[in-house]
């Protein structure tokens, strides 16, 4: 079954991820991917779509999480990746093999651990494989449309 990762989201203060449900009067429903668990997150909460989600690299491009927790899947071979509870030295040296050109100034062991939980969450609920984005139309298709409605 493939993951939309636009609803999967992480809710700051609320450990773990959430699938998000729907709106609610004062904030939206989400669901707790560990346990189930429904709940109203109220409207000022941060609430962050894992496909919103970016990490700061070398060459000023932002990677994506989805990328990354692909790369994780790839290297692990879709199985549970290091606990993130083990030591920032551990977590950050995983790390560098999966993203080596990670901005060593902005990625911290903190953000390192919480990509690491997140993908072991979604690796024991089989939850990576991803939906791909539409393709657009390319170009010569488009051309082809373009000639026959002449």
């Amino acid at each position: 079954m493939q993951t939309d990762i636009q609803k999967i989201v992480s809710v700051s203060g609320y450990s773990g991820l959430y699938k998000y449900l729907s709106q609610a009067r004062h904030g939206i429903i989400v669901e707790s991917i560990k346990d189930g668990k429904r709940m109203c997150i109220p409207a000022l909460a941060k609430v962050s779509s894992l496909a919103d989600i970016t990490v700061y690299t070398e060459n000023g491009d932002d990677l994506m999480l989805k990328e990354i927790l692909i790369k994780i899947r790839e290297k692990t071979g879709g199985e549970k990746a290091v606990s993130h509870k083990a030591a920032s030295e551990e977590l950050m040296a995983y790390f560098s093999e999966i993203v080596p050109g990670y901005s060593r100034d902005k990625v911290f062991p903190h953000h390192v651990k919480k990509m690491i939980e997140w993908y072991n969450i979604l690796q024991e609920n089989d939850l990576l494989d991803f939906t791909e984005d539409k393709p657009e139309e390319q170009g010569e298709d488009k051309e082809d449309k373009e000639n026959t409605e002449s």
